[in-house]
């Protein structure tokens, strides 16, 4: 049995479902985004400049945290129904600490909990 450490992460601007895969029963950890839809109203109320500077900064802390967890696998799948898998994976590409990580993209829609760890399951699974 190969003890390689995959992750799958289905996620958007707001949420990432972190999804270890492993024969047992697949555990989901979530990450979210700092940037909240009523932190971009107040910030949105003060001026559009501001919103966008804190909504930049805050996705950049998101992904960060995200990248933090990806350094330690060997194999990810990053999936989901927006850009937010590519904005990552462009990020992860050019910073060499994930070279040698095989970081795969699919496109889906919303998914439940289930249909997600189906997902990561058939596609480690394979691999």
């Amino acid at each position: 049995m190969n003890n390689a450490k995959n992750l799958g992460i289905w996620m958007d601007h707001t949420n990432a479902h972190l999804m270890e895969f492993t024969t047992d029963p697949i555990a989901t950890n979530t990450i979210s985004s700092k940037f909240t839809h009523q932190e971009k109203e107040e910030s949105l109320n003060k001026s559009e400049k501001l919103m966008h500077n804190k909504e930049q900064h805050q996705q950049a802390e998101y992904y960060k945290e995200l990248g933090e967890v990806i350094k330690n696998y060997e194999a990810v799948l990053l999936f989901g129904p927006t850009d937010a898998k590519t904005e990552l994976h462009n990020i992860l590409k050019n910073d060499h600490r994930f070279a040698k990580i095989k970081i795969d993209i699919k496109q889906t829609d919303k998914m439940s909990n289930n249909e997600q760890q189906a997902l990561v399951r058939e596609h480690f699974s394979k691999h």
